[in-house]
Formats: structure tokens, C-alpha cells, sequence
């Protein structure tokens, strides 16, 4: 093992527990949130740590697959929030 590997593992380690924790108080804004702009915003923000651990673990363990999902995670997640939001301001999706 190189010096190299080392400092490898130990960012994908820090970077995990990072992800974890800022999805950990995302959860916790999601159920104290005052407002519905909140609550929103925190389900964005889980969908992208939920995003950012897909991709890490992907580099972990070196398999390509888990790329394309970030890919459709990233998608839906938008889409939901663009959704979401607008059903609060106007009341219904499609017009």
C-alpha cells in the first residue's frame, strides 16, 4: 500500500461520514421545519447527499453502474422538487 492509497482511503472515509452527517440533519430539518419552504428544500438537499453517497460509493468500489444511477437520481430529484414547489405556490402541477 502506498502513501497515496492511504490518503485515499482516509478522504473517502472523511467524505462518507460528511455525506452521512449532512444527510442525517437534513432529516432533521425535514421534520422540525417551520415552514414548507423548508421541509422542500431539506428534500432537496437529501437527494443531493443521497446523490453525492451514490457517486462515492461508486468510486469506492470502482463500478460504472452506480454513475448512470446518479444520473437518474439527479434527474428525478429535480423534477420532484420543480413539482413539489410548484403544487405549494399554485395548488395543481399541470396547468
Amino acid at each position: 500500500m502506498t502513501a497515496a492509497t492511504g490518503f485515499l482511503d482516509v478522504a473517502m472515509i472523511i467524505a462518507f461520514v460528511a455525506l452521512a452527517a449532512g444527510q442525517i440533519l437534513s432529516m432533521v430539518r425535514l421534520t422540525l421545519g417551520p415552514t414548507t419552504g423548508d421541509r422542500i428544500l431539506a428534500l432537496d438537499t437529501m437527494v443531493i447527499n443521497a446523490l453525492g453517497l451514490v457517486v462515492l460509493l461508486g468510486i469506492y468500489q470502482g463500478v460504472q453502474i452506480y454513475f448512470e444511477v446518479s444520473l437518474l437520481i439527479a434527474m428525478l430529484g429535480f423534477v420532484s422538487t420543480v413539482a413539489l414547489a410548484r403544487f405549494i405556490l399554485r395548488g395543481d402541477i399541470i396547468e
